[in-house]
């Protein structure tokens, strides 16, 4: 498998999980755990700004954010249609970055000033598992309160979105 269609499958995941989780947000009562709500909210909202931030790396233009989150803590559905359109902007940049590209380090600068370098891919790949981390952070302060988590790992998306894969006997894809 080469690293633009691993890419293209991670991708994809980040999508269907950050959308399950912020549909779980949202259809959620957690008026009485208002501070674990904003908190959630606020992790979700940083996911999606770290996630246009890299997009910008990835394009070689300004952010324009200062921090790596908004003042502003956005409604649930206003986030999630920020959300979706960032996934959405992967999916495009994935289908159109070579192999090659994919390689190619770039540099570019932190929100706290520090230099950086990383190749398409490994940004591509931070993304992705960043947002993993902070969903995972996000499940956990769910379950302190009762509420039950997305199931959200890549072999259940894959197999969701796939069903096909529970009949196979061998690795033939």
């Amino acid at each position: 498998m080469s690293a633009k269609t691993l890419l293209k499958g991670m991708l994809a995941y980040q999508a269907w999980a950050n959308d399950e989780l912020v549909e779980k947000l949202a259809g959620t009562d957690l008026s009485r755990f208002a501070t674990e709500r904003d908190a959630a909210i606020r992790l979700m909202n940083h996911v999606h700004v770290v996630s246009r931030i890299f997009a910008a790396h990835l394009m070689g233009v300004a952010h324009g954010y200062a921090s790596d989150n908004t003042d502003e803590t956005p409604e649930p559905a206003g986030l999630r249609a920020a959300l979706a359109g960032a996934d959405a902007w992967y999916l495009r940049y994935i289908e159109t970055v070579s192999e090659q590209e994919l390689a190619e380090p770039v540099a570019f600068t932190f929100i706290d000033g520090d230099k950086g370098c990383m190749t398409r891919q490994e940004m591509l790949s931070h993304v992705v598992l960043h947002g993993s981390y902070h969903r995972g952070e996000i499940g956990r302060m769910l379950a302190r309160i009762a509420v039950a988590p997305p199931w959200d790992t890549y072999a259940v998306h894959l197999h969701r979105t796939e069903p096909a894969r529970r009949r196979r006997t061998n690795m033939s894809l």
